[in-house]
């Protein structure tokens, strides 16, 4: 059993990783600020297994994070606390330097200490992994990006996780701090915020209101399946080379309009209404700096450590609706709280693509 200090492992991705813990007999120190992303039901049912623990509290605190590290001895650290909607950071840019660049530098903080405190045993078998995403690497006209490829993050939320990947890579070159960087595509799945895209247009088409679409909708993005994401990272705290970046991509492009017609495809199979909810669909203003294209090469991960997603874009979006069809008291109080949360303007209305 290897004790895990889980960041912002109430959100989306990171309850899903938390309960492939569990699954696993793992032991999980689960750290969440629960702000609006963060949401207590995704893990409710963990509450009853020992190994679990959730924590109330924030990265920023350095000196809570040092006694947690203290107490629990996690032997991997993985940081997912981020805020992560593209919207919220184009209208308050500094709470995403404050978490994702600030914050993140303050658990590096800690996790040094606590790391070069341990036995070199302790120390060698150690890892801290960052959790990251495609936008760092900015707009891909054509090809797809590697771990080589030059940053050029297009929005203060890029910007910000852009600037805790060059610290997380800054204390392994300076500390030798065993850390290790991911670069996700979009993820999709159960428990996400209703902020986002494919959850968003879910919810609209269950209560009869406006699918609404940036722009064109001919932005393409790679859609990977939440546990598919959860798989890759486990292959990587195991055997990823500390130091490395690694991305991974479901090869699952599609354009956002595609998106929302499959969504809508497949409600009218499984939960038919009078008229196709394809119906539902308009095109709205795009936002501002919105990237037309992001696209990752895996081949790295594939091919080092031997991981391919599992579930195919069609396969992945049929469960996730089934996930939200069973859900919908969840749904609907998620959707409270982000259109109570969300006074930063029109357009996050109309469904996130981002992680």
């Amino acid at each position: 059993m290897t004790v895990f200090f889980v960041t912002g492992g109430a959100g989306f991705i990171g309850s899903n990783f938390a309960h492939r813990l569990i699954d696993e007999s793992h032991s999980v120190i689960n750290l969440d600020v629960l702000n609006y992303a963060g949401n207590l039901k995704n893990i409710d049912d963990l509450s009853r297994f020992e190994q679990h623990t959730f924590v109330h509290g924030s990265i920023n605190d350095r000196a809570f994070v040092t006694s947690l590290l203290s107490e629990h001895r996690p032997s991997v650290i993985v940081n997912f606390a981020a805020e992560t909607h593209v919207d919220r950071s184009i209208d308050n840019p500094s709470v995403f330097v404050r978490t994702n660049v600030v914050g993140t530098h303050e658990l590096l903080l800690a996790t040094l200490v606590y790391w070069q405190a341990l036995s070199a045993q302790d120390r060698a078998k150690f890892r801290f992994l960052q959790v990251s995403t495609d936008e760092v690497y900015g707009p891909v006209a054509v090809g797809r990006c590697t771990e080589l490829s030059r940053y050029a993050p297009s929005s203060p939320y890029a910007a910000s996780k852009a600037a805790a990947e060059h610290l997380v890579q800054a204390y392994y070159n300076t500390y030798g701090l065993p850390a290790l960087v991911t670069n996700c595509s979009n993820n999709y799945g159960p428990r996400q915020l209703p902020e986002k895209l494919i959850p968003k247009m879910i919810s609209c088409a269950l209560s009869g209101r406006t699918m609404g679409i940036y722009g064109d909708g001919l932005h393409r993005r790679d859609w990977l399946y939440v546990n598919d994401h959860c798989n890759a990272l486990m292959r990587i705290i195991d055997g990823g080379r500390p130091g490395e970046c690694y991305n991974v991509g479901g090869h699952g492009e599609q354009s956002n309009i595609e998106v929302v017609q499959a969504v809508c495809d497949y409600l009218d199979r499984v939960r038919p209404a009078k008229e196709s909810y394809r119906k539902l669909i308009r095109f709205v203003a795009d936002r501002p700096g919105h990237d037309r294209r992001y696209s990752i090469d895996p081949a790295k991960l594939e091919r080092e450590l031997g991981w391919l997603p599992k579930v195919t874009f069609e396969a992945g979006l049929s469960q996730t609706v089934d996930w939200y069809l069973e859900n919908r008291e969840w749904c609907e109080r998620a959707r409270s709280d982000v259109d109570r949360d969300a006074d930063i303007g029109s357009g996050m209305r109309f469904g996130e693509t981002e992680k």
